[in-house]
């Protein structure tokens, strides 16, 4: 069944009343059908299977005090994300002890809402505020009694609206039948005190710039208040997307004449096939960037960088470089990154384009990887999302 962004707007319930047919869900995400088969844990979820306990968490998510009162954004990431807040659990279900047990499941299911929602056409920055919320589903749950407590809630506060992330873990919290409910509910109301004391309840935290973020995220033990001083001799421009995505053309249009370090082309230089071990391509990259940040000369990185992991080999380089001449807190690098991501159809074309395309399932499997940019991986972060719906995206309100 073939379904678009229009659909799922016009599905997105205000009442009770109005949520959809399990069943239609299922038709429209058939990732959704084996929820209704996985057990868990009958300590924590006595109501029994996960289909049954997500039901339960629509209801009170669509009828708790507060939703008719929501914009329809707001509504529209809450409730999705509560579709597939468990949809990783029967990948990551296990018995141990006698007892099931999902660990990983909800950075399983950003992953799986993700790549759903993409098929669909859900407008970026929607998608991946949904995205955020399942990965961090439980953290209210346990945020209070954290070591690394208000990192974790600045880092939250960057990437979704901790509000709404505190209203779908109480109507988790409620949607299912365990003995410590009134716990779980009270630790939630701490958590909710952790963001409002950081001054990150309604907004992401507060740097005092660019450089004191990403500073803060680089560097253990950094005071979040801390104003780090900013004067840079260079730029490095960080690409990150999907082969076809058009990252050869926005460099082209939007940093001529700037040095690039391709992977693509050392591979054609070095003659390994993108199939093949990439250690000695990594290695020619990794060198021509030092080059350039010893000249301190501005250069552009580009490679798909579709997961963290990835775009952290480049990222560690220039910040570690910083760390060993710095002068005074002197940083010799702004980073900037790039994502660009156009719709699934569009890709194929445009892939299909390129004087030498990569295969079709290589896109596919790097498309299942896919974990954009976070806004604190780097100065500043530009999203380029061509051909993708457009919804007049409210961004969340800065302190």
């Amino acid at each position: 069944m073939r379904i678009d962004f229009e659909d799922l707007r016009a599905a997105t319930p205000a009442t009770v009343e109005d949520i959809p047919d399990w069943e239609l869900l299922c038709d429209w995400f058939p990732i959704l059908s084996p929820l209704d088969d996985c057990p868990q844990d009958d300590v924590h979820h006595a109501e029994g299977d996960v289909g049954t306990h997500t039901r339960m968490v629509l209801r009170e998510l669509v009828g708790a005090d507060g939703w008719e009162d929501l914009d329809e954004q707001a509504r529209f990431r809450l409730f999705w994300a509560a579709v597939f807040h468990d949809s990783g659990k029967p990948r990551r279900n296990q018995m141990v002890d006698g007892r099931w047990t999902s660990p990983g499941h909800s950075r399983a299911g950003a992953f799986i809402a993700r790549e759903n929602l993409r098929a669909v056409g859900i407008p970026f920055h929607t998608r991946e505020e949904i995205a955020a919320i399942i990965a961090a589903h439980q953290v209210p749950f346990h945020l209070d009694g954290r070591d690394d407590r208000d990192r974790r809630a600045i880092e939250l506060s960057l990437l979704l609206r901790p509000r709404e992330l505190l209203m779908h873990a109480r109507a988790d919290a409620l949607g299912r039948i365990c003995s410590d409910q009134e716990d779980i509910l009270m630790r939630i109301d701490l958590a909710e005190i952790v963001f409002e004391d950081l001054g990150a309840l309604d907004g992401p935290f507060p740097f005092a710039n660019d450089e004191s973020r990403v500073a803060f995220f680089s560097l253990a033990d950094r005071n979040p208040f801390w104003e780090a001083y900013e004067d840079y001799d260079c730029e490095v421009t960080v690409m990150s997307g999907l082969p076809g995505s058009g990252k050869d053309t926005w460099i082209a249009k939007n940093r001529p004449g700037v040095p690039v370090v391709s992977l693509d082309e050392i591979r054609r230089r070095l003659r390994i096939s993108p199939e093949d071990n990439q250690g000695a391509v990594q290695q020619a990259a990794l060198e021509e960037a030092r080059t350039h940040l010893r000249a301190r000369r501005d250069f552009v990185w580009n490679t798909t960088n579709v997961t963290k992991d990835m775009r952290g080999r480049i990222l560690d380089l220039v910040r570690e470089y910083d760390g060993q001449t710095a002068r005074n807190d002197h940083r010799c690098a702004r980073i900037t990154m790039v994502y660009i991501e156009t719709p699934p159809s569009v890709l194929v074309r445009q892939n299909g384009e390129r004087k030498e395309s990569v295969h079709i399932g290589v896109i596919s499997n790097l498309a299942r990887k896919l974990d954009p940019p976070r806004p604190y991986e780097s100065h500043e972060t530009i999203y380029v999302t061509p051909g993708l719906p457009e919804w007049d995206f409210v961004p969340a309100p800065t302190p």
